[in-house]
């Protein structure tokens, strides 16, 4: 029977209601006791880092998170966490930066509605991922919710009410599960033996997404207060031309900071070698675009790759090497 560890950190499946509205305070101890079909295929322990709304979760909760894991590693075969839904897909994402290459399950879970409420989806979300983590295939981060294990770099909450909130954009469903069928569709855990853990990120990044007429006094405004911004342009990426903006990208790129390009549209990805908006000032100030990667996995991806490598190039070779699925296509 495997041994799983618990790691309960606040959001919807943990809250009740307050004066206030819904805030978390549910113990992992308390959530197990609404799912006692567990123990019949696996033993769980709990702890409780922080109990927070996910939007309160920042960069450095990432980091404690990852901590749990590293610490608790060989005493268990597989982890999950129960955490808030808004900002799942980043924390999945970062998790899959901090922490590569386990052949161990880090499961990542929540609900839409708290754990005790009628007819909830926490009792099978937790459930279904207790599962998934105790299956001999299963390994890496992933979020397993709705019944479908989706890679951690590949997740993005689409759905702020149903219970299908989640969505993997531009890669297959690792997995479903069924009750106690567990069917997968990618199974590449013969391709990694051993961990590896990262203790670091840069918080100084910044996510601007670019609306008709944005000025370049807000890029430029950024200079003094962050490392890299990531542009969220339009379509395949361009950088629009009329005046200013361009001029403040390049003046950001001169104070030494880093523009990585990025697209408001969900499936598909980036290229921005397709028009003159786009190609002309890639191939001026080099900048690197995240192609098929979510927005979660580039914010995350791009805090990681600053704060382990050093200079430009150093940074794209980590930020175009793939990690967890994250980056399927890199054109020559």
């Amino acid at each position: 029977m495997k041994k799983i560890l618990l790691i309960a950190t606040g959001g919807t499946i943990a809250s009740r209601y307050t004066p206030e509205g819904l805030s978390p305070s549910i113990a992992g101890e308390e959530m197990l006791s609404y799912c006692p079909d567990f123990g019949t295929f696996c033993t769980v322990d709990s702890i409780q880092p922080f109990c927070l709304d996910s939007t309160n979760i920042e960069p450095d909760h990432w980091l404690i998170m990852a901590r749990a894991i590293e610490d608790n590693y060989d005493k268990y075969d597989g982890f999950v966490i129960a955490h808030g839904t808004d900002t799942m897909a980043y924390s999945a994402a970062a998790l899959s930066y901090l922490i590569q290459s386990s052949p161990k399950p880090i499961v990542i879970t929540g609900s839409q509605k708290p754990m005790g409420f009628p007819s909830s989806d926490a009792i099978s979300n937790l459930t279904d991922s207790l599962r998934f983590a105790s299956h001999d295939r299963a390994h890496g981060v992933s979020i397993v919710f709705g019944g479908k294990v989706i890679c951690g770099t590949r997740a993005k909450k689409e759905y702020s009410h149903s219970y299908n909130a989640f969505s993997s954009i531009n890669y297959p469903v690792i997995a479903t599960v069924n009750d106690a069928r567990i069917t997968f569709f990618i199974d590449d855990k013969a391709d990694i033996s051993v961990p590896v853990f990262y203790h670091n990120v840069n918080k100084s990044v910044v996510l601007l997404k670019l609306i008709p007429g944005v000025s370049g006094a807000m890029i430029r405004a950024l200079i003094p207060h962050c490392d890299a911004v990531i542009i969220e342009s339009f379509g395949v990426g361009g950088i629009p031309e009329y005046e200013g903006f361009k001029a403040g990208v390049r003046d950001f790129v001169a104070a030494g900071k880093l523009v990585i390009m990025a697209t408001q549209v969900t499936n598909e990805g980036s290229d921005m070698s397709i028009y003159q908006v786009g190609k002309a000032i890639k191939e001026e100030l080099a900048l690197p675009e995240s192609y098929d990667m979510t927005l979660e996995a580039t914010v995350a991806k791009t805090m990681w790759a600053l704060a382990n490598s050093e200079g430009p190039e150093d940074f794209k070779k980590l930020f175009y090497t793939p990690v967890n699925h994250d980056l399927m296509w890199v054109p020559v």
